[in-house]
């Protein structure tokens, strides 16, 4: 065999990633090595998804569409690399509806989509450890995309899971906006947030509250989390009418206030399996709408996996 070959063959490969609407707890957390890491818990949003297509050519390079996909790009050359490719070549296409910038996660699963797309190409099916590795070196920091909506608190910049919860997260119904005075926010030259010892020391109990919140199925102390995660987030990236947002979420019986940590969104939870909720669901949004809040979205979440309605 020539030494520039791959040692497979090349063919369509197709690969999927869902986005998510903001996080349900954000900050730093001690991991098994005794060190303080940053990390989240990401709100699956898999109404939002990313679609990859690679076809592979007799060609050296790397055609992406659309243009400007530069972080889908290098995660396929890295992909390549990480199964011992030499010389490839071919068409990444990216199909998408996920909004850029405000915290949906949109270059994360295009990154996903596309090392699952370069690893189904060469028959290939890495371990969502592996995925996550490879699209943290593909862009700097990454969400957990890879887990498809599973409960986990994952260290951003090294691609790796802190804490795997016991079970999934408990059904959400969530009210999701952005205010038109938000601008978008570009992740990777945001600073990342200084957190005080004060923060890092609720960050400990806010783990602790979600992982009993995830074991016992409560949605409204995960909410809670939820909300004290968001309080601390506007003290570093602030939100338009985010004090509104907190009493609308008393209000009206929502269970908590999430927010992008790094975007613009906020969505008021509601415990899916409370009577009534879908009927309440609509006419918050509705209420917001007339408001002035853009993006407005109702979306489910179930803990047999990320769904819509």
């Amino acid at each position: 065999m020539n030494e520039f070959a791959p040692r497979y063959l090349l063919h369509v490969g197709v690969g999927r990633a869902i986005g998510h609407h903001g996080e349900l707890l954000q900050g730093v957390f001690e991991a098994d090595d005794g060190r303080l890491h940053r990390g989240l818990i990401t709100m699956p949003f898999p109404a939002r998804h990313s679609v990859a297509t690679f076809r592979p050519r007799n060609t050296a390079e790397i055609k992406i569409s659309p243009i400007g996909r530069t972080k889908a790009a290098r995660a396929i050359a890295l992909t390549f690399k990480h199964l011992g490719f030499v010389q490839y070549g071919g068409d990444l296409t990216i199909e998408s509806n996920i909004p850029a910038s405000h915290g949906y996660g949109s270059s994360t699963a295009d990154v996903v989509a596309a090392i699952r797309a370069a690893a189904a190409s060469a028959g290939e099916a890495f371990s969502r450890a592996t995925v996550s590795h490879l699209a943290v070196a593909a862009e700097g920091a990454s969400d957990p995309a890879a887990y498809d909506g599973r409960a986990v608190l994952f260290a951003q910049r090294e691609g790796m899971v802190i804490e795997h919860f016991a079970d999934e997260c408990p059904p959400f119904l969530v009210v999701g906006v952005r205010h038109p005075r938000d601008q978008p926010v570009d992740t990777l030259h945001l600073p990342p947030a200084r957190y005080d010892a004060r923060e890092i020391e609720q960050f400990r109990c806010l783990r602790g509250l979600a992982a009993q919140a995830i074991k016992r199925q409560n949605a409204r102390l995960l909410g809670r989390v939820a909300t004290a995660s968001s309080r601390i987030s506007q003290r570093h990236l602030s939100k338009s009418r985010f004090d509104d947002m907190l009493r609308l979420t008393a209000e009206v019986g929502g269970c908590g206030l999430q927010v992008a940590h790094s975007g613009t969104l906020m969505g008021i939870l509601f415990p899916a399996e409370e009577l009534g909720v879908i009927e309440r669901t609509n006419a918050v949004a509705d209420r917001l709408r007339h408001s002035g809040f853009e993006d407005v979205t109702v979306f489910a979440t179930y803990a047999n996996g990320a769904i819509s309605p």
